[in-house]
């Protein structure tokens, strides 16, 4: 028996249809190298999307192995509540000055949606604790993408993810969010001024002062099909929070650590979230791991004595766990020590012109978008007006079947076809990448 049979025999694998896998067994991974992953047989894989985006240095990166080497052998849990450990404190005095600023207290989840839960639990309990009692509800952009435990789900605005929960979710209010491939406005990312934002200004005007927090994505929703939006609209979201005393909560799970070219999501806009929230590349794709980050404001809200009942009462058994954190410190140090932002802004400029070079003159290419080496590729029926192909042709699925028997793994958003690498691929694997995505485009819609 086939490991790949043995793997169907007791496996259900995330975000699938299992009977999908009868005609696409799952890829049975030996070994990881770089940017490469390699199966049973020895086939080599080209990782674009480091592996659910948390990839961030390569595959067994020798230095981040040998941090995660010698806390093993120090301490490999400890119950984080009365207790800390030097990994949890070296980590946070690192967070701190490279977060936005005035960003400077973390409390450690293990996953990116319970990050997010967090966070909306300690936006209400804030509001609750400073008096406005009446702030009981959340807001979010359509097409959101927040995690899948009950409130994170709730804010997602993503019907293949939440419709079938509705009747068990929280009620969030749904803002239309910015779609600039297709500008009601006729405007352009580059050079508008954020018309679209009225949307969300109508929004608060109704519902401002009974919502405790807005939740967002900045710069770039990803499960939507990597839109890619202006700074201006962040700008403008900050401004309005603060006017009405919403705080915002900064999704930064699949945005940070250099994946939109500068280390966070924010600081395209210059403005500094009440509530950051941040996962996936903080550890480098080695450790399950998530921290929300706040600012002293928040925090105070929470810092009384004990009879007062205001503590934060949100806990996981894996919080600040010393492996992971050993993980992360050796993250930001690679980072800043080899100038991984600097290499890869130079390299972004490379990826995003190599692909429009190969792509935009496909006749059902519709918008190559990027952001730092993140870049999406939309499929489209009709180029001219936008129009999607029909959802049951899973177009996107094919190429992605055809690029894996070429070596390279493009796992698709819907039609969309996404890049997401490591920040330290090499320009001989963005060539060889976007050379068959051209080709598969081109072997499937054409």
């Amino acid at each position: 028996m086939s490991w790949a049979e043995r793997d169907l025999r007791h496996i259900w694998h995330p975000c699938s249809q299992m009977k999908d896998y009868e005609d696409m067994p799952p890829i049975v991974i030996e070994r990881g190298e770089g940017v490469n992953l390699y199966d049973t047989e020895g086939k080599r894989y080209l990782d674009v999307i480091s592996s659910w985006w948390c990839n961030l240095l390569g595959h067994c990166n020798e230095r981040i192995g040998e941090a995660v080497k010698r806390q093993i052998d120090r301490l490999e849990h400890v119950i984080f509540c009365n207790f800390s450990h030097k990994p949890a404190i070296i980590l946070c005095e690192k967070l701190a000055r490279i977060l936005p600023r005035g960003l400077s207290r973390f409390h450690f989840t293990d996953n990116g949606s319970s990050a997010v839960e967090a966070a909306m639990k300690m936006s209400f309990q804030y509001h609750f604790q400073t008096g406005s009692t009446g702030r009981r509800r959340f807001m979010a952009l359509t097409g959101a993408y927040h995690g899948e435990t009950m409130g994170a789900l709730s804010a997602c605005g993503c019907g293949d993810y939440s419709d079938i929960y509705k009747p068990i979710l929280t009620d969030v209010i749904r803002v239309e969010g910015p779609d600039c491939y297709r500008c009601k406005y006729g405007l352009s990312r580059d050079s508008c001024s954020g018309e679209c934002f009225e949307a969300a200004e109508a929004a608060f005007e109704k519902h401002g002062r009974e919502v405790c927090a807005f939740l967002v994505e900045p710069i770039l929703q990803g499960a939507a099909g990597m839109r890619i939006y202006p700074p201006v609209y962040l700008k403008k979201l900050k401004k309005a929070c603060e006017a009405y005393n919403i705080l915002l909560i900064a999704d930064e799970i699949a945005t940070g650590f250099g994946r939109t070219g500068k280390m966070f999501a924010c600081s395209h806009a210059g403005i500094t979230p009440d509530i950051m929230c941040i996962s996936k590349g903080l550890t480098g794709g080695y450790m399950p791991m998530a921290a929300v980050a706040v600012t002293e404001r928040i925090y105070d809200a929470f810092y009384a004595d004990f009879g007062e009942g205001r503590a934060f009462l949100h806990s996981h058994t894996y919080s600040g766990n010393p492996l992971a954190c050993a993980a992360a410190c050796e993250v930001i140090d690679i980072m800043e020590e080899d100038g991984i932002l600097e290499k890869a802004a130079e390299k972004a400029s490379f990826f995003n012109g190599l692909l429009n070079d190969l792509l935009s003159g496909l006749s059902h290419v519709g918008e190559i978008r990027s952001a730092g080496l993140i870049n999406a590729v939309e499929l489209v029926k009709d180029k001219k007006t936008g129009e999607p192909f029909p959802k049951e042709l899973r177009l996107g699925r094919e190429i992605y079947k055809k690029a894996l028997e070429k070596g390279v793994m493009l796992k698709p958003l819907g039609d969309v076809i996404y890049f997401n690498p490591p920040l330290v691929i090499g320009y001989g694997d963005m060539e060889f990448a976007a050379g068959v995505c051209a080709e598969c485009v081109k072997e499937i819609t054409e």
